[in-house]
């Protein structure tokens, strides 16, 4: 996450706007637009998306692996007629175009960072809030003019918007969310962040993503392998899990998740939850710390209660917000 700033002054009221779909995010993502004539087989071959398969204006999700099939980024791709844009985590683009080039040999293919600042409308009714802004947004991405807009399905619904006015969404009812409302409202959701929760020593099935970003049908891509085998014959010792706290006490990032004095996990995302009333955090914890396990957070100043949970931790069902109130169902 690389927003500008940790909050704009109301954490309480960024979170509850990020969580309904009133929450402006800057910083969290780049595009970068792959073209020319082999862009989409030769995706189709680097990504473990079936991006032969994708209908045109559509939006999945992806992962790009190493050869040994541990993953070095998160991605959503905007497929289209002539290329292929490729969301990455902010900051990740230069690193994302750097490993492609690697395995560019004889192919019309050419990678361009979208310059643009991409703004992200976050939360169940962020396509709405959109709409009131002046921004034509549909199921899948489509380009108007100067303006991308693209709609991410999931838990956490987002609306990616390239050449916006964020006074438009702000006139609209929208409110500039920082990076501490934002973490939590992904933490809620279970949406992991590329070098804070997974990083390249992780393995995909450990992420969580691999039901929607991976293709077991299409033909072999970078880090199949590896993939392919634990689906069919193995497990992962570990996975990404929630952590919500017992107590009012905040651990830091970094804290352990023991069981019975073993560490099974670090906490990677720390936030506080006003619709689960707790501090809640995501963790990598070790498979014997099965959802419902209590644990204690451990840290050299402290400790606290905690159970481990599965991601979502919630639906974002009971949480609203409008253009002039915001209230708890």
């Amino acid at each position: 996450m690389s927003e500008g700033r940790a909050d704009y002054g109301d954490v309480t009221g960024e979170y509850l706007a990020a969580r309904s779909g009133h929450g402006i995010v800057s910083g969290f993502s780049e595009l970068v637009w792959a073209s020319g004539i082999d862009t989409v087989s030769f995706l189709d071959g680097q990504l473990s998306q079936d991006v032969v398969a994708m209908g045109e204006s559509t939006v999945a999700r992806s992962l790009l692996l190493e050869p040994r099939g541990k993953l070095l980024a998160l991605l959503w791709l905007l497929r289209g007629p002539d290329r292929v844009g490729l969301l990455v985590g902010g900051g990740g683009s230069k690193g994302l175009i750097e490993v492609l080039e690697r395995f560019r040999f004889r192919v019309d293919v050419e990678f361009e960072v979208d310059e643009r600042p991409v703004i992200e409308v976050w939360g169940s009714d962020a396509e709405s809030t959109a709409l009131r802004a002046g921004f034509t947004v549909g199921d899948g991405w489509s380009e108007q003019g100067e303006t991308v807009t693209a709609s991410i399905p999931g838990t956490l619904r987002r609306v990616v918007l390239l050449g916006g006015d964020e006074t438009a969404l702000q006139a609209a009812g929208a409110l500039r969310v920082g990076g501490v409302a934002a973490d939590t409202v992904r933490i809620e959701a279970g949406e992991p962040v590329m070098g804070r929760d997974v990083d390249e020593s992780t393995i995909p099935q450990e992420s969580g993503l691999v039901s929607e970003a991976v293709s077991f049908t299409k033909g072999c891509f970078v880090g199949q392998e590896l993939v392919a085998r634990i689906d069919s014959r193995g497990r992962v010792n570990r996975r990404l899990a929630g952590v919500v706290i017992g107590t009012n006490i905040v651990p830091p990032v970094g804290a352990e998740v023991v069981v019975a004095d073993d560490v099974v996990g670090t906490l990677s995302t720390v936030g506080e939850s006003l619709a689960l009333r707790a501090p809640v955090a995501l963790a990598m914890v070790h498979r014997s710390a099965e959802a419902g396990t209590e644990v204690q957070i451990r840290w050299p100043e402290g400790s606290t209660a905690a159970t481990v949970r599965q991601l979502p931790l919630d639906d974002f069902s009971g949480i609203s917000h409008s253009p002039n109130t915001m209230t708890r169902s």
